[in-house]
């Protein structure tokens, strides 16, 4: 190591107060800026990031130099091969040729120090039964791994890797030399501010047993600001036994052994200040060192040299590391013995720190919509991911209302509630985008990203089900690629702008569409697009058993209000229809309120109408409407018309078959666009409303024709089913909740 480099690394670690390279000072606040930005675009997924396919536990540092990264992913491997889990290993093998991803032991190249790196070289001759994969694209890392038939990654050197997700992130701290002179490089050893821990799930302040006294308490109180008490673990560093190192080969020494009499010790790595402290400990004599730059290989020549100097000094041989080991050449030309201490990490709290491990491991997904139609078809897949996944948290992220149907259900809503007057996002009115604001929409909005952002990092893939505008925010949100199930547009229903194409195309996982026309445009413009139903149509799955049985006398008439605050005004309207209709012929009405709907309040003000006491009949003089409160599908089965004010519970309806009658609006014009000829659009108004429902089942041939158009036009359901396989098979999510259920149930076994 020249003398530049010591004395700035002396200075760099807190060595050396007073120093030339105090000039530095400054400089580590571009390192700063740079740092902050980067992060932040990884964060609001500016810079994409990518969910690994395997469970991954990331093992990392804030600074540069040694702090056991190595023993630590060793202990990881083992301690879940305890569990009877097979995990593998991936590290980007540092100073090594460009090649695609490898695992050391597939050919010959594999275990050369120039392909695979010193660390990996060691992992994998430490590990004999594990894989290492090296590859400097650690998401093609994982994918190898998994090929391997590994459950679990393990990747080195990964805090700072934010392209790759993970699942546990550990940080290492060395409590020797634990933040250097407390700067960022270049004028420090810190990799990042002390505020980077605060992305940690796991510090682990690692050589404990070599620090002075009190350091590990001095240093939990430096970390007190960003990281809580219960992720902060202690561990130590053991001897596990000594090897030696001669030209007939390696010869592990029993237990006890100690080198007796003087030797040269060599280090090349990040802290050899640390190696030196640990020969003292141990009593081994030193008679000299010789201190390379981390990592670095030595030559025959070198090798000479170290010869020359031994007999020199007369010393009886050389100690090294066992990552040094394999930085020197494959048959050794030393003429005195080389020993190599075989050491290991020591957990003080293996139980509780692999309890934190496990907390961490347990799959979260996050269902996000954003609409009354899109909560009730992300209620839909929700449910199905519960019953794949059932282990797994799965919680619910609303855009517009309070998120009611997925609460009703049991499912947690992590959105604060965003109630409006609209009832929703404003796309047709500025009127009612004018009422929104003087609610407050923009305050609500604020809510939602900043609550959307206090939730980075704890879900895996999210599932976004509704329009491009809720993956951005999700995207923003949680800077993770979102799986989009899109409900909104179509090539039928204006079709996407070249920015959204643009965002589909390098933001999203994959996207779902409504019908093949869209998914075809979507691929041909490099968009990763499937189609395999609509996901209206599965709202067909949320049917009880029995379903709603209707009556045998009269046309059987279906009411829609519809789920936004203006069903409270358009209740009249549905209502006079009902009795003009019921003047011409004989029907039956049953009426079915949006669970956003309050039925009470929406009737209190009826004149001429009245609720029963159990909510379940609405009625006059001569009419009777029965209120339903199962899920729209349960009671379509069997209605011959709709008379509907709704979105989505149009579109379901009709793709079963059951003309709709509405009326003209905005949005109703572009529904009118997917629905097509199953579906009649009228001024809102009682007469013209109940004139369309009769001229309809009047006519056989055109209700025949209009069911058949709402079944064609609609397609088939299925899609969210597929969501789910996609979810378990792709992206391993079923590989996540194996794994942690069998890591649950081997740590309970320890507890008994």
């Amino acid at each position: 190591m020249s003398k530049i480099l010591r004395s700035y690394l002396k200075y760099a670690r807190g060595e050396s107060r007073f120093s030339p390279w105090s000039l530095l000072y400054p400089c580590q606040f571009v390192t700063h800026a740079w740092m902050k930005l980067r992060i932040g675009l990884f964060n609001r997924g500016i810079f994409s990031v990518t969910d690994p396919i395997l469970p991954t536990i990331s093992i990392g540092n804030n600074s540069f130099g040694g702090t056991n990264k190595t023993p630590m992913a060793e202990y990881i491997v083992r301690q879940f091969a305890e569990a009877g889990i097979k995990a593998g290993l991936v590290s980007r093998g540092y100073r090594t040729k460009e090649h695609p991803p490898l695992w050391i032991g597939q050919d010959g190249k594999s275990t050369r120090r120039d392909f695979a790196g010193d660390e990996p070289l060691m992992l994998a001759k430490r590990l004999p039964d594990t894989k290492v994969v090296v590859s400097r694209n650690r998401i093609e890392g994982v994918k190898l791994l998994a090929a391997l038939g590994m459950e679990v990654a393990v990747t080195d050197d990964t805090f700072q890797h934010r392209k790759m997700g993970r699942d546990v992130d550990i940080v290492l701290v060395d409590s020797t030399c634990p933040f250097g002179n407390g700067q960022v490089i270049p004028a420090g050893s810190m990799r990042e501010p002390m505020s980077a821990f605060r992305r940690a799930d796991i510090v682990v302040l690692t050589k404990a047993n070599q620090a002075a006294p009190g350091a590990g308490e001095a240093i939990k109180k430096r970390l007190a600001p960003y990281v809580e008490p219960d992720k902060i673990f202690t561990a130590d560093i053991k001897l596990e036994r000594w090897m030696e190192i001669t030209p007939k080969g390696e010869k592990k020494l029993p237990e006890g052994f100690l080198p007796r009499g003087r030797y040269i010790a060599v280090s090349a790595i990040g802290n050899p200040g640390g190696f030196y402290n640990f020969l003292e400990e141990m009593g081994v004599g030193v008679a000299l060192r010789r201190t390379y730059r981390d990592h670095h290989i030595l030559t025959k020549e070198e090798l000479a040299e170290l010869d020359a100097l031994a007999e020199e000094s007369e010393a009886d041989g050389f100690i090294c590391t066992e990552k040094d080991l394999m930085n020197m050449p494959r048959e050794l030309s030393l003429n005195r013995p080389l020993y190599v201490p075989s050491i290991a990490v020591s957990l003080h709290d293996p139980l509780a720190f692999r309890k934190k491990i496990m907390e961490r491991l347990r799959p979260a997904f996050l269902v996000t919509s954003n609409g009354h139609g899109e909560d009730a078809i992300g209620l839909v897949l929700a449910k199905k991911l519960i019953e794949r996944f059932k282990c797994a948290q799965i919680d619910a992220f609303t855009f517009v209302g309070s998120g009611k149907p997925y609460s009703l259900n049991g499912i947690r809503v992590v959105s604060p509630p965003a109630e409006m007057p609209s009832g929703g996002v404003v796309k047709y009115h500025l009127t009612d985008l004018f009422r929104d604001l003087r609610h407050g929409l923009g305050r609500s909005i604020r809510k939602q990203r900043d609550r959307m952002r206090s939730l980075l990092g704890k879900y895996r893939t999210p599932l976004c089900v509704g329009d491009v505008y809720l993956l951005a925010s999700v995207l923003w949100g949680q800077g993770m690629k979102p799986i989009l199930v899109a409900t909104a547009k179509t090539v039928h229903l204006s079709g996407h702008l070249w920015i959204e194409k643009w965002l589909l195309r390098r933001r999203s996982v994959l996207v779902w569409t409504r019908d093949e026309e869209t998914a075809r445009e979507l691929v041909g413009d490099g968009v990763p697009a499937v189609f395999y139903g609509n996901p209206v149509m599965d709202l067909l799955d949320e049917v009880k058993n029995p379903a709603f049985v209707w009556g045998e006398r009269g046309a059987k008439i279906l009411l829609l209000p519809g789920s936004r605050p203006r069903a409270y005004e358009d209740i009249k309207l549905i209502l006079d229809t009902v009795s003009l209709l019921a003047a011409k012929m004989e029907c039956s009405f049953v009426m079915v309120p949006a669970p956003t709907i309050d039925i009470k309040k929406m009737t209190e003000n009826l004149v001429g109408w009245e609720l029963s006491e159990d909510g379940t009949e609405l009625f006059s003089k001569e009419i009777s409407v029965t209120v339903c409160y199962e899920p729209v599908a349960a009671v379509a089965y069997g209605a011959e018309l709709l008379i509907g004010l709704g979105g989505t519970a149009n579109q379901l309806c009709a793709g079963l078959g059951i003309p709709v009658v509405s009326i003209i609006e905005r949005g109703k014009l572009r529904q009118k666009k997917l629905l097509r000829e199953a579906e009649i659009l009228v001024p809102a108004e009682p007469e013209a409303l109940s004139e369309a429902a009769w001229t309809i089942l009047s006519d056989n041939k055109l209700r025949r024709s209009m069911q058949e158009a709402g079944m064609k036009n609609l397609g088939r359901t299925g899609a969210l089913e597929k969501v789910v396989e996609y979810c378990a098979e792709e992206l391993g999510w079923d590989t996540r909740c194996r794994v942690y259920e069998r890591y649950r149930d081997y740590l309970e076994s320890l507890e008994k």
